[in-house]
């Protein structure tokens, strides 16, 4: 196997370096012309163009969870979703257990999947690797993998670094390496495209469900640091008042609109950090204000009915709501995290929170009731108990 223990190196590599040589002569005399020379390839644009042939020769042993359940047929009624995030790969997830015991239709890892930030600096990304390795090895996660259908998404962990975002270099092997553990056909659009944006849609009118995926890493812009670490509300950063900043990404903004003026009763647009949350000053889409006003808006705009938010990242739960930003209230649920809980409350303040946060190991559930008309937002814990919980007629969200 190849290693490189630089991204200096690597990239060396990927565009080749050419030694010093004497003049060539211009012909077999003095009076031939030399034959035209080639024109010269475009020069990569980026660090990802740039390393492409470098992975591309690669040889490495390529991390593959078992093979799990199909997902639903496109017209199957779903009733139950469950969602999870922060697992690292290094200690024992017993949550998970509980959680294939349960009946769910099926099961998102929503970011921090695994814990393999590159320290290293090494582009072959051993520590991503081997924490996917060492995931597919653990046995409760091989128990969940073959109860449910799995959907998934990243963020900055299984990204490469923490707090990562568009500006890092090795992202394209990052994409290939999620793909890969995942099972992603090889004709999926993701192995042809730049991010790993996703969407699916289930069940028949009156009962469909859209799920969004989002990716928060690929195409974002550099945060704005805080002025005051640690400090409450301003722990790592501040929201920017620069109109250039992105969350996702010029195609990706496009992608979303043209998905949710997809017909769907119910969306799930699931973000790997959190939406509403005003109350902290960690990664959030606080950061970016236009960005997430533009999310709002773009709500409205297309008319997309039954917008629910997903969430992870905190290390905590919890479940927000914003009546002022769109027609109708948009709720957000937060589940984290399935085995890096550190403390047992988090009292930060949540101007859009619904009730107290839930800081323990837990893990999220959206229940749809179609005979109802209800939506059940839960939190549930170790045990599988529901320890928070909201119920949304669909109708207030428009979803019927």
């Amino acid at each position: 196997m190849v290693r490189i223990k630089s991204f200096a190196a690597a990239l060396a590599i990927a565009l080749g370096v050419q030694a010093c040589s004497e003049p060539v002569p211009a012909g077999p005399d003095a009076g031939t012309p030399a034959a035209p020379a080639a024109a010269p390839a475009e020069p990569p644009r980026t660090a990802v163009e740039a390393l492409a042939p470098f992975y591309a020769q690669l040889e490495y042993d390529r991390p593959i969870a078992a093979e799990g359940p199909a997902l639903p047929a496109p017209n199957m009624t779903l009733t139950s979703i469950a969602f999870g995030s922060c697992n690292t790969q290094e200690w024992e997830i017993p949550i998970l257990r509980t959680i294939a015991g349960e009946d769910h239709d099926i099961f998102m890892y929503i970011g921090d999947n695994v814990y393999g930030d590159v320290y290293s600096d090494d582009a072959t990304m051993p520590e991503l690797r081997e924490a996917y390795h060492a995931l597919a090895d653990r046995p409760e996660f091989q128990a969940l993998r073959a109860r449910f259908p799995m959907l998934a998404t990243w963020d900055d962990h299984d990204y490469g670094q923490n707090d990562m975002g568009g500006r890092f270099a090795f992202k394209g092997f990052a994409q290939q390496l999620f793909l890969d553990f995942w099972r992603a056909p090889q004709d999926d659009v993701r192995r042809t495209r730049e991010g790993i944006y996703d969407a699916h849609i289930f069940g028949e009118a009156d009962r469909r469900v859209q799920v969004i995926l989002l990716d928060t890493r690929y195409f974002r812009t550099n945060l704005t640091m805080t002025d005051e670490r640690g400090a409450m509300g301003r722990e790592r950063y501040l929201p920017s008042s620069d109109p250039e900043q992105s969350m996702l990404g010029a195609a990706q903004w496009a992608w979303l609109e043209a998905q949710l003026r997809q017909p769907a009763d119910v969306r799930l647009i699931v973000t790997s950090i959190q939406v509403h949350a005003d109350g902290h000053g960690w990664e959030a889409w606080r950061t970016m204000p236009y960005e997430r006003d533009r999310l709002y808006r773009l709500v409205g705009e297309t008319g997309a009915q039954g917008v629910v938010f997903v969430s992870g990242d905190r290390h905590s739960s919890g479940l927000y709501v914003r009546e002022d930003v769109a027609p109708y209230p948009l709720y957000e649920i937060t589940s984290s995290a399935l085995n890096m809980s550190f403390r047992d409350e988090n009292n930060e303040p949540g101007p859009h929170r619904i009730g107290d946060m839930y800081a323990l190991v837990n893990y999220g559930v959206i229940g749809f009731d179609w005979d109802a008309a209800e939506i059940a937002l839960q939190i549930k814990g170790l045990d599988g108990a529901v320890v928070r919980e909201q119920i949304i007629p669909m109708a207030e969200i428009g979803a019927r």
